[in-house]
């Protein structure tokens, strides 16, 4: 079979090298590339004769994907799987496999930052003192002993609580199941107006969905509190975000960390949040960490070792 991987995974080649080479000892094709695909008809052409393409997380164009006559799994170094075609997967019984659990650490870890430079106005410090000026007003606020909400409370949402626990916070979350586990973690669940209403500090952490777009609507907005911080490094549309930049710019809000947009950086320079007030912006930066890629490298191969010995694993459709 040949396998392709047709977008770079952000890994030395060593790695791709030790995690491969059993796939050439068996007889199997691996060919992989270390730059994006130009076009349309450049991911074809990687990809049009491949029985197991591997993608990272950029747009998997439908008509690759039928072109691609021999394509019988989809193997995506990513979470979410939003960027992949699924209805053309399904009409050809294409199935598509995740990297799910690798970057629940390094995001998590984003979150915490977020809050941390939001609530003590690090990156602001730094533009203070290099331009001559003192600590007078910047002292700011502790996680400690705030409320903050949890919205969504998969392996991420989870992770987060942990440790805004570990800084004394106390947690709330809403999600539509409750565990156990969390439960015995002290983790209260309320409603989603609760959570937005009573939370000093609130961490969307759902995936993007069509339940789930637009969920952080306008009115939503509103119910949260004038001084909270809201942190969203989960996906871009499931945010308002035209209408989150209105409620920070009219102080509405307290301050947002906002790492995921309604498309991949780099921005329209007309975006909203690029000019609204009290705000910290990254541009897509929390799945990325030099121990996350390797375990979304190791987690796509074990994917298509797994689908090659008959028990695939991670699978999504």
């Amino acid at each position: 079979m040949k396998i392709s991987l047709i977008e770079p995974l952000n890994v030395k080649q060593d790695v791709l090298d030790r995690l491969s080479v059993k796939l050439k000892q068996d007889g199997h094709t691996f060919v992989s590339y270390d730059t994006l695909s130009k076009d349309a008809e450049e991911q074809k052409a990687r990809m049009c004769d491949s029985d197991i393409v591997m993608i990272a997380n950029h747009p998997l164009y439908a008509e690759s994907i039928q072109e691609a006559k021999n394509l019988k799994l989809i193997d995506v170094a990513f979470t979410g799987i939003d960027h992949v075609p699924q209805d053309v997967c399904r009409e050809k019984c294409i199935m598509i496999c995740n990297a799910a659990g690798y970057s629940t650490e390094t995001v998590a870890e984003l979150v915490i930052g977020m809050a941390i430079d939001a609530l003590r106005n690090v990156a602001k410090a730094n533009d203070v003192v290099r331009k001559g000026g003192t600590s007078a007003g910047i002292g700011g606020r502790e996680i400690a002993g705030r409320t903050v909400g949890i919205i969504g409370l998969g392996a991420i949402g989870m992770r987060c609580a942990e440790l805004f626990q570990a800084f004394g916070a106390r947690v709330i979350a809403y999600n539509r199941s409750q565990k156990e586990e969390a439960k015995a973690r002290g983790i209260v669940y309320k409603s989603l107006d609760e959570v937005l209403q009573e939370s000093d500090i609130i961490s969307l952490n759902l995936p993007n969905t069509p339940e789930t777009r637009g969920l952080i609507s306008k009115e939503k907005i509103a119910l949260m509190k004038t001084d909270a911080v809201f942190i969203n490094c989960a996906r871009g549309p499931i945010v308002d975000n035209a209408a989150l930049a209105d409620a920070l710019n009219n102080d509405a809000l307290g301050f947002a960390c906002i790492d995921v947009f309604d498309m991949e950086p780099p921005l329209m320079e007309d975006y909203p949040l690029l000019q609204a007030k009290h705000t910290l912006l990254t541009p897509h930066q929390g799945f990325i960490s030099e121990e996350a890629m390797v375990r979304r490298a190791e987690i796509v191969f074990n994917n298509v070792y797994a689908w090659l010995d008959g028990k695939p694993e991670n699978v999504c459709r």
